[in-house]
């Protein structure tokens, strides 16, 4: 007769990491079957516990990383070849590329977590996996840049039970949770249930219960009247954005769109003008601040922006209404698409392979001051730097609302546009503020304190999303201390595992 222990082991093994780790894929946006996400890493945990040796499980978590990677940002061939004009078997090697360079992250988290751990399971599951995936999802928000999409807590926005910790530490502090919960799971799986065990069982269910407790703590206080807002959503294909007939199109469209529009503020997305604001007709622009004015409405857009002062290049969210146009500059570039890193290796790609406009902005200061509609400070990012939340909270802790431009046409018809979208919803949880939402094909969306939507838009659809939004202030522990909580936490879930290591090798 098969050992339980022995069934569970022969189980594992017949799943490829690799399949395990696609398959979290539908644990995000726009499936948002968070178990799934669950079920991969207790999965990928059971791989690395039964691993012969560290570089075993360093190899089994680096092909999870892999299939997980692949899955979830397989998206950015569309940009690379529709529209980028790269040739596809290039374009899937990229990416391919991407998903195993990602891949070393699970990898190193592997590897290190069973040199901490040595031969104790406990260790391994419930200190070791837990605390390092925490610090390696984090070391990956910020390495070479940064790359932190599908930070695997993200699943548990907004509706799953350890959302209510993302306001306390954070999305990496709601990872590490996940991964502790999944690795109590896995510690349980093959034993014999004694006292032990249920109390592993009842702490489970006591984090599962304190989550959702914590989703009904109110963190931040209304301030200021409540703003009637109206977000534009053109719906321009990424193809019709910068021939000259498409320029054309792209300002009526907006125009039209502007016309129509009845609120206190108008924002329209990322690149709505997709040139500059200096090379915008001037009796064009002077037509869209008269209607603004007519319903006495302020106008926020998206468009790239030359400095007269430094002579640079800015991809921002300008106050068009207000005659001293102050803007907030986006921040945190994306590499290879707003600038060229290594330029001198890679700028051949650039002038014989990509067709990538407006490739070579500056980065805007880290702090800005937030732009005044009204009763509210809004604190504007642009599209790929709502990634990083840390970053966004100097600027957080001015505002009283949060404002999102983007424009994902270049991943329509994929994934992207809800997991960004879900992104937005993070930090708004995080912060105890609204977010707003335009973009120019989805997700356009008003999204509240709690990070759930108030109201969206259907994807790729011309549309006005009307909402009425109340702006707050106050901080949540994460918007006053940031990841410091969390990783501190991992560091002494280190410490102690080490320090139960060496306990168990002298005894």
């Amino acid at each position: 007769m098969i050992k339980p222990a022995a069934l569970l082991r022969r189980c594992l093994q017949a799943v490829p990491p690799i399949l395990i780790g696609a398959m979290a894929v539908f644990g995000f946006a726009p499936f948002h079957f968070w178990p799934l996400v669950l079920v991969s890493l207790v999965l990928l945990f059971g791989l690395i516990d039964i691993a012969p040796s560290p570089r075993r499980a360093a190899l089994i978590a680096w092909l999870w990383g892999l299939g997980y990677f692949a899955g979830t940002i397989h998206w950015i061939f569309i940009s690379l070849h529709t529209f980028g004009g790269m040739p596809a078997p290039l374009a899937v090697l990229a990416v391919g590329g991407l998903a195993a360079f990602l891949g070393l992250y699970p990898a190193l988290i592997a590897y290190a977590a069973r040199r901490v751990a040595g031969n104790s399971r406990a260790i391994l599951l419930l200190l070791a996996l837990p605390a390092l995936w925490l610090l390696g999802e984090w070391l990956r928000g910020w390495l070479f840049t940064g790359f932190p999409w599908a930070a695997v807590g993200y699943s548990q926005i907004p509706g799953g039970p350890l959302a209510g910790f993302a306001p306390l530490l954070g999305i990496y502090g709601v990872s590490g949770l996940l991964a502790g919960l999944a690795g109590l799971v896995t510690w349980l799986m093959g034993r014999r249930l004694d006292r032990l065990d249920l109390a592993a069982v009842l702490a489970a269910v006591v984090l599962c219960t304190v989550g959702y407790g914590l989703r009904h703590v109110v963190w931040t206080a209304p301030e200021g009247k409540p703003l009637k807002v109206a977000l534009l959503q053109g719906a321009i294909p990424q193809n019709r954005k910068w021939g000259i007939d498409d320029l054309i199109y792209n300002l009526r469209t907006y125009y039209k769109l502007v016309y129509e529009a009845k609120a206190d503020l108008l924002v329209l997305p990322e690149t709505a003008f997709p040139i500059f604001l200096h090379d915008v007709p001037e009796d064009y622009l002077d037509s869209l601040l008269a209607l603004a004015r007519q319903q006495q409405a302020d106008l926020i857009t998206g468009v790239p922006r030359l400095d007269a002062e430094s002579q640079r290049y800015y991809n921002g969210a300008v106050l068009l209404t207000d005659p001293r146009r102050p803007a907030n500059y986006k921040a945190h570039l994306v590499p290879f698409g707003e600038y060229v890193p290594l330029r001198p290796l890679v700028q051949w790609v650039y002038d014989n392979i990509l067709n990538m406009p407006l490739a070579d902005f500056s980065p805007g200061a880290e702090v800005q001051k937030p732009l005044r509609v009204r009763d509210q400070r809004i604190a504007a990012n642009i599209c790929y730097e709502d990634l990083f939340g840390e970053e966004l909270l100097p600027n957080a802790r001015q505002a009283t609302l949060l404002l999102n431009l983007s424009n994902l046409a270049w991943f329509d018809g994929s994934v992207a546009l809800a997991q960004h979208g879900q992104i937005s919803q993070a930090r708004a949880l995080e912060t105890g503020r609204p977010m707003l939402r335009a973009t120019n094909s989805g997700t356009t969306a008003v999204i509240d304190a709690h990070g759930n939507y108030l109201a969206r838009l259907p994807e790729r659809e011309v549309g006005i999303l009307y909402a009425t939004v109340q702006g707050r202030s106050g901080e949540t522990p994460y918007l006053r201390f940031g990841n410091v909580p969390a990783l501190l936490a991992a560091l002494l879930m280190l410490i102690g595992a080490r320090a139960w290591h060496r306990r168990q090798r002298r005894t």
